[in-house]
């Protein structure tokens, strides 16, 4: 069985583009955070307002973002984000999102979330911690 994988239907509006219509590539970002939230919630059942304290962590924060682009995505495109989680480590896990378009990928893009809580020797910063066995056995789709 393969990780936990979210798809949502999602229709880009002139908000996402450019002047010339097309989706701006910063906007993806945006979307692929979206994405990684709401695969979060369905996973792990929890609101992604309270997954911070049902697991008694501060959150999830990105150490790694990358994307690319295949072809542009226009104004009122009704795409397919698919958003998998990729590879999961000790206090880490990838997700991997793609952008779907009448079947065709147009973009694709790669997270590396933390799984962070405060660093008790430091009040003020944050510390990778292992992450729950419950939470690993979601994110690998069980």
């Amino acid at each position: 069985m393969g990780n936990f994988i979210y798809r949502r239907q999602l229709t880009l509006d002139w908000a996402y583009c450019d002047p010339a219509g097309i989706v701006f590539n910063a906007r993806f970002f945006e979307i692929f955070d979206g994405g990684t939230w709401a695969l979060l919630e369905a996973a792990l059942g929890v609101p992604r307002h309270a997954l911070a304290a049902a697991f008694d962590i501060v959150g999830v924060p990105l150490v790694d973002a990358r994307a690319r682009f295949m072809a542009p995505v226009p104004f009122g495109a009704h795409v397919t984000l698919e958003s998998q989680v990729g590879d999961i480590r000790r206090s880490r896990f990838a997700v991997e999102h793609r952008i779907v378009l009448d079947g065709e990928l147009m973009a694709q893009g790669h997270e590396t979330r933390v799984w962070a809580v405060w660093d008790g020797d430091d009040p003020g910063k944050l510390r990778a911690e292992p992450l729950p066995d419950e939470v690993l056995a979601r994110l690998r789709g069980g």
